[in-house]
């Protein structure tokens, strides 16, 4: 069984297609990126698979239930991070951990040993009462992240979630990605940086709302790259394929 699986998924904005037929499959526990320009459809996609719009044509199983039929239960098994900062910057670090958690219905003990891993993963133990706000930009995603996954969902969404943040914090991110992935949950992250798609086991490349190319970051080299390019990059594939070259 697929973690998820999308099956011909299109959204339209009047006459305009954000999203054109798309279909593919995550296996569990794997980090899956979905890698395009501003603009290409990678976040519309992720708002129709967590049930927060509403498809135009198609559907999608996560966690073996549907966005169309069941978008509620959806929502209830899965983790969410938005490309903006998620959290309440005039709450300290405590208290944003306290309310996500009391949304995701923890309470007393759970909550207690929830909120120690978050302060953990986030860097943050012994400073809860600092104001969120006051915190740096790559620690504070890593905030954003643990308050995600606090009620330990199965799947998570990250819609360009180091978007803004400098190269040091990101890679400390993406470390943190990783870890969540050994632990067992699956990770669809959008992203347009194309270096950290290195990090992802599986890549879907997206442009005006269709998938041009999906494989494995190694894959994928070795299949778009020209001759002249004996290094290939994943932007070198990337171009490749938006010129039509293959």
């Amino acid at each position: 069984m697929y973690a998820i699986e999308v099956k011909g998924l299109t959204k339209k904005f009047g006459d305009f297609v954000s999203v054109d037929n798309v279909s593919f499959s995550i296996p569990p526990g794997t980090v899956f990126g979905f890698l395009g320009a501003n603009g290409a459809g990678k976040s519309t996609t992720i708002k129709m698979l967590c049930g927060m719009l509403e498809p135009t044509s198609g559907d999608a199983l996560v966690g073996g239930y549907s966005i169309t039929k069941e978008p509620e239960k959806v929502k209830n098994q899965i983790g969410y991070m938005s490309q903006k900062f998620s959290l309440y910057n005039d709450l300290t670090v405590e208290e944003n951990i306290n309310f996500f958690g009391g949304i995701y219905g923890l309470r007393r003990k759970e909550l207690t040993e929830r909120k120690a891993r978050a302060l953990k993963v986030s860097w943050l133990e012994g400073k809860e009462k600092i104001l969120t706000g006051s915190l740096p930009g790559g620690i504070k995603q890593r905030l954003a992240l643990a308050t995600a996954v606090i009620h330990k969902p199965g799947i998570v969404f990250l819609d360009e979630p180091t978007s803004g943040v400098d190269p040091v914090s990101r890679r400390a991110f993406w470390e943190l990605i990783n870890q969540i992935a050994e632990e067992g949950t699956t990770v669809l992250v959008t992203t347009h940086y194309l270096e950290e798609a290195e990090y992802c086991a599986n890549i879907i490349l997206i442009n005006a709302g269709k998938i041009i190319a999906e494989g494995s970051p190694t894959q994928l080299k070795s299949k778009y790259a020209l001759p002249e390019q004996p290094h290939p990059t994943l932007e070198d594939v990337f171009i490749n394929l938006i010129e039509g070259i293959y």
